[in-house]
């Protein structure tokens, strides 16, 4: 299989900072171009030279084990040289700022840098101080962008189309960055976006996302056509958000009981880690209407298609 080089219009700047302000044929110009990586990732032959003499730096300040090994999978597969920066021993707990960071990494002339931050807005003032291009692998709670196309594109291989689903995101909204990049990305390919969580578990304001809220959740799974489940994130709360775990997957788990409220062909999606028994059973997990393996697939392909899209833009391309 032979891959046409891309438009350069599939993705109209330097950076991959967020889903917001990406245009429709941006955003289902990268899903094209990721479904081409699909049919090329189940082959024999898995390579090509895209970025070959590139180098792309994966520099996490939080722990990840999919959405780091993916990008790593994805920048080689496309030739590039690719180094995983381990921030746990590097100068940044010497005390070296972000900032520094950036410049000294500048000084080596990377290519593509894949940036995780626990800190909302990081990324993008890293992007500021840096003259390669910046992809945002997740910044604190506020966006995941390659974790909101992979999970839209594992949804149009299923359903043919994203106009007009009733998509469900269930779960710790507060603290979501996945669900905010997936709330602006399904609003723009015209879903019908539900969120369903405990009062304590919603931002303020999340009304003017353009989505319908729902605290019970038989309510918001009536008649969906896919739930998304989404990880209590513990790691980021300060103070009592649920009342005991136990209490939390009794009104709010996915299991067998709440699923049979969406429609019989919904299907079940979760970004990972799961937290079984948490937010999902796993019955339902492990069961035939889950997409969750697919996910991780289509991970490697939209993160490959993000890498080919912002290549285009690189100096002497």
């Amino acid at each position: 299989m032979t891959l046409e080089p891309p438009s350069p219009s599939v993705l109209n700047r330097r950076h991959l900072l967020g889903i917001e302000g990406l245009s429709y044929p941006e955003i289902t110009g990268l899903l094209d171009l990721a479904d081409e990586y699909v049919a090329l990732n189940r082959q024999v032959e898995k390579k090509r030279a895209i970025l070959r003499g590139r180098t792309q730096v994966n520099l996490f300040f939080e722990a990840s084990t999919r959405t780091q090994s993916s990008f790593e999978i994805a920048g080689k597969r496309l030739g590039a040289d690719v180094m995983n920066m381990s921030v746990n021993s590097s100068s940044m707990k010497k005390g070296e700022t972000l900032i520094d960071t950036a410049v000294t990494l500048n000084a080596m002339h990377p290519d593509i840098l894949v940036v995780r931050h626990q800190d909302s807005g990081a990324v993008a003032l890293l992007a500021r101080k840096v003259d390669c291009s910046v992809i945002n692998a997740g910044d604190g709670a506020h966006e995941h962008p390659t974790q909101a196309l992979l999970d839209a594109l594992t949804i149009r291989r299923n359903k043919g189309a994203i106009d007009q689903l009733t998509v469900a995101i269930c779960g710790d909204i507060l603290h979501s960055r996945v669900a905010r990049s997936n709330i602006i990305l399904l609003n723009t390919l015209g879903a019908r976006v539900r969120v369903v969580a405990p009062t304590t578990l919603l931002p303020g304001g999340i009304e003017r996302f353009g989505v319908e809220v729902y605290r019970d959740m038989r309510e918001g799974l009536r008649d969906a056509d896919i739930v998304m489940m989404l990880r209590l994130q513990r790691e980021r709360m300060n103070g009592s958000f649920v009342p005991s775990v136990r209490e939390y997957f009794h009104y709010y788990g996915l299991d067998p009981a709440k699923l049979r409220y969406a429609k019989p062909d919904a299907l079940v999606m979760h970004p990972g880690p799961m937290n079984r028994g948490v937010e999902i059973d796993s019955s339902v997990a492990d069961g035939a209407q889950s997409l969750i393996n697919e996910q991780v697939e289509m991970g490697v392909a939209v993160r490959m298609a993000a890498l080919d899209a912002l290549s285009r833009h690189l100096p002497n391309a």
